[in-house]
Order: structure tokens, then C-alpha cells, then sequence
């Protein structure tokens, strides 16, 4: 019965820095708000997201803009603090006054926006990885959920390289947490024993790795075969790669599967001890297509620097920004509600060679990839479903979610619908 609602689910820049400081522009051009933070612990990953909003910004007025006007961006600074981001949001839509806003990375950010967008009926575009369990009007999810690469990279460590051991490290917030208790209780449906699962939580900017390594050596020791399965975020993913190192840990021996870890964050040191290593995403820099490659020269002429690499969050907020302008197109506002209507079964061209499509849930349907590290930073594309997997609002692998749907539009308008009882939980999400 869930399937059967999910398909029917389917398709048919002005700074305001930290003293906002509101610099007087012309009334007719559609504001784009950029919330991204570019100092704090998530800085690492984020730069390059505002950097990309404003790339898209500048080739779209080249254009001509949309509905006749040129796009202005509005960029403000949550410096990696949580709070900040729903001041923040509150700055850029009742003094900015902007139309749209692309933003946020990590979930505690995102559930920080989250009451003031619904609350002023405003339009985000989150363009990461996330842990689900969430459908919220006001948002639209252009980055993973859990069924399109958590599962799907469990599913290859465990059918493709033979793991019987798990460790699931992350991050200490919402996502690592809700994920892999989402993979916990999938391991476990595979019959996976507790014995043979390990979960360890660190701080945001944990540095002193030594001790933690260690117990994952240890644990992979024990004759069965096993891997990291890592939701750490932020620049605390280059200690933890380098103590990999430090102790000797090769991918041969215990393979890491990354879901926060792409080009970007790479860029930032040597990665000849990880090469082999894993993570997965729907998208790599090193995916061979003629889209791709336009793209990747685009970027390098934005930012003059021919260094700069492209990672899958960019083109998560590639095909989010594509959609948002075509539905603006076609609604021929920018009214939040009317944008939203004309959201749901626009499709775009992805960056790996097929196309992305907005399904009434406010996920998209995209394909999954599993990369290899390689020596130069990049990734090796050693796995790829055919085709485009259909993004889960609410997973299956826990009993509170199996039976909850989102689907906004008529007759369910809901984005938290439970298929037994007729009900819509909640108020939007």
C-alpha cells in the first residue's frame, strides 16, 4: 500500500554580514538568499555552496534573468551556529524581502530554518544529504535520503565486499544519529548481530582521533570482515583520515564509506593513505559526461582558479536552482505557493549524463554512486544503480516511519500522511 501511494507520489550578491548592514537596491529584481556558513567548523563545505548559488546567479542573468529581471544575491554569514541560521533566515526574508533561499548543510541548521520558513511561508532549497524523516512544504530536498546512499552504500560494502562488522561513526547531531538508526535497524533486518556493530559518536571539530582509531582497528580484528561507515562532518574529517593513516589503516584492511566526504573536502591534504577508500553520493566530479564537462569549465571560469573541484552538493544546488527558475518561468511569479505547484514533475538534465526529476514528496529522483578514493583526490566510479532511485521522505526500516507517506499535493497536502490510519500527524512536516 505505501509503495503504491509513493508512486502515485511521483512527477505525473549583498552581503547581510554579522551587523547587517541592508544596502538600498533597485525594487525590481528577484532576491536569491544565499545561507551558507563561511567561518565556523562547517565553513570547509559550505564556501564553495554560496560560491555556487552566485555562479548560478551570475549565468542566469547573462540570460536575461527571469520574468524580465535580473537575479540579486543576498548573502549572509551563520558562522557553523545553529541558532544563528534561523536569525539569519528571519534577516533575509522580513528585511531582505528575498524570494527564494538556498542554504544550510548540516540538519541542526536545517532544523533551525525550519520555523521560520514555515512560519513565513518561505521557500528553501537544502541541497545535501540528510536523514530524512522529514517533508516540509516550505523546503525542497534536492540532496540525498537515506535509501539513496546509506542503504545502497550498506548494500555494496555488504554484498560486494563481504563486511560482517560495522562501525557507523558520526558527528554528534541529528543526521549521524537518525541515520544510523536507520542502518542499525537494517543491519539487524539482515541479520547483523549487536556484537558485530560499533557506533561512536564525537563533537563537531573533534581533532584527537588516536583513541577511537584504535578501537576501530581493534574491532576490525576479530577475524570477520569489516568498515567504517562514517557520517562525521566538517573539517573534522581530515584528522580522522590522517589517523586512519597514522595507525596503518588501509582500505584493504577496514574500508571507509564516507556520506560527508566529497572532492572538497579532500582538497585539503594529502590523500595517498586513503586511496581506496569510499564514499557515496549521485554525483563525482569524475562522472564522463558532456554536461559534466561544462559544468566543471564553467566553475573553473567562475572562480579562476583551475584547482577548484566540484562536489555533489554543488550539483545538488545545480538542479535545485534549475528547477526553482523553471518553475518560476512557468508560474510567471515568484509567490511561493504558486512556485510550488508548478515545482512538482520538472525534470532537468543531471550532471552524471541523465536527469533529475522533483517528485510530489519534495524529494528528487536521482541515481546513486559509490566513488573510490584515488591519489589525486578524485574518485573512481566503481558502482552506479541503472537508473534513478526514488528519494524515501519517510524509510521503511523503522517501524514509527514504515507507515508514513508525504505527498503535497490533493487529496492527501501532507507531508507526514500515515497509510492505516488516514491521518496527517503534525502541522506541514
Amino acid at each position: 500500500m505505501k509503495t503504491l501511494i509513493k508512486k502515485a507520489a511521483l512527477c505525473g550578491a549583498i552581503a547581510l554580514t554579522a551587523g547587517v548592514s541592508v544596502v538600498a537596491q533597485a525594487a525590481d529584481t528577484i532576491k536569491v538568499g544565499v545561507l551558507h556558513s563561511l567561518s565556523g567548523t562547517m565553513a570547509i563545505s559550505e564556501t564553495t555552496l554560496k560560491d555556487t548559488v552566485l555562479m548560478m546567479i551570475e549565468e542566469q542573468n547573462k540570460k536575461g534573468g527571469l520574468l524580465g529581471k535580473q537575479l540579486e544575491a543576498v548573502v549572509v554569514d551563520p558562522a557553523s551556529n545553529w541558532p544563528l541560521f534561523a536569525e539569519k533566515t528571519r534577516e533575509l526574508m522580513e528585511k531582505a524581502d528575498v524570494d527564494v533561499i538556498f542554504g544550510c548543510w548540516t540538519s541542526v541548521s536545517r532544523k533551525s530554518v525550519l520555523p521560520v520558513i514555515e512560519e513565513l511561508n518561505g521557500l528553501l532549497f537544502y541541497p545535501v544529504q540528510y536523514e530524512g524523516e522529514e517533508s516540509s512544504k516550505n523546503v525542497f530536498y534536492t540532496g540525498a535520503a537515506p535509501n539513496q546512499q546509506a542503504i545502497p552504500a550498506v548494500d555494496y560494502l555488504m554484498n560486494e565486499v563481504g563486511v560482517k562488522r560495522w562501525v557507523l561513526a558520526g558527528t554528534d547531531y541529528v543526521y549521524p544519529r537518525t541515520t544510523n538508526k536507520i542502518l542499525e535497524a537494517y543491519l539487524k533486518s539482515k541479520g547483523v548481530s549487536d556484537a558485530d556493530i560499533m557506533i561512536n559518536y564525537t563533537p563537531f571539530g573533534h581533532s584527537d582521533w588516536q583513541t577511537i582509531v584504535s578501537d576501530v582497528k581493534k574491532f576490525g580484528s576479530a577475524g570477520k570482515k569489516a568498515a567504517v561507515v562514517s557520517t562525521i562532518n566538517g573539517d573534522a574529517n581530515v584528522p580522522f583520515y590522517k589517523e586512519l593513516g597514522n595507525q596503518g589503516i588501509s582500505a584493504e584492511d577496514i574500508p571507509v564509506v564516507a556520506f560527508s566526504v566529497g572532492e572538497e573536502e579532500l582538497s585539503g591534504f594529502d590523500t595517498t593513505p586513503l586511496v581506496g577508500h569510499l564514499a557515496a553520493w549521485n554525483y563525482f566530479m569524475s562522472a564522463e559526461s558532456d554536461i559534466n564537462d561544462e559544468f566543471i569549465d564553467a566553475w573553473v571560469e567562475f572562480t579562476g582558479d583551475e584547482d577548484r573541484v566540484t562536489n555533489d552538493p554543488m550539483e545538488a544546488t545545480y538542479i535545485g536552482f534549475k528547477m526553482w527558475a523553471e518553475a518560476v518561468e512557468k508560474a510567471g511569479t515568484t509567490d511561493v505557493d504558486t512556485v510550488r505547484a508548478a515545482m512538482y514533475g520538472i525534470t532537468v538534465p543531471n550532471l552524471t549524463g541523465g536527469y533529475a526529476v522533483m517528485n510530489t514528496n519534495h524529494h528528487l529522483t536521482k541515481p546513486v554512486l559509490i566513488g573510490e578514493i584515488t591519489a589525486d583526490g578524485q574518485f573512481d566510479i566503481v558502482w552506479a544503480t541503472k537508473g534513478g532511485v526514488i528519494g524515501d521522505a519517510w524509510t521503511d526500516h523503522l517501524k514509527e516511519s514504515a507507515k508514513l507517506v508525504a505527498d503535497w499535493t490533493a487529496p492527501i497536502s501532507c507531508g507526514n500522511y500515515n497509510i492505516s490510519t488516514g491521518v496527517c500527524s503534525g502541522q506541514n512536516y
